[in-house]
């Protein structure tokens, strides 16, 4: 938890600041030298103290997790390039 917040702000938006707050301050792998002694110095912006590449990243922590599966990806996709947009004939044939 936070405990510089007190009891301000609400619990959830809480554990999310401790949850940042932790990803940010911890040790991550290096992209590199793969050691785990990648600090953050800035947001978005990482030191290697191995072998002393700075490099970019996101603000808390040095790449993003991958949410979607390969189902969801192949089956979604696909679906959102087929569908036409509407013209404007249509709209207006449907007005009147």
């Amino acid at each position: 938890m936070v405990k510089r917040y007190g009891a301000r702000y609400g619990r959830t938006l809480r554990e999310k600041a401790a949850f940042l707050d932790h990803e940010s301050r911890r040790k991550h792998n290096c992209p590199y030298c793969s050691r785990p002694a990648v600090k953050r110095v800035a947001a978005g912006l990482w030191n290697c103290r191995k072998c002393d590449k700075t490099f970019t990243g996101r603000a808390y922590t040095i790449s993003k997790k991958i949410i979607l599966t390969e189902e969801i990806a192949t089956e979604e996709k696909p679906m959102m390039l087929l569908q036409e947009p509407i013209q404007e004939e249509e709209i207006e044939e449907e007005e009147a």
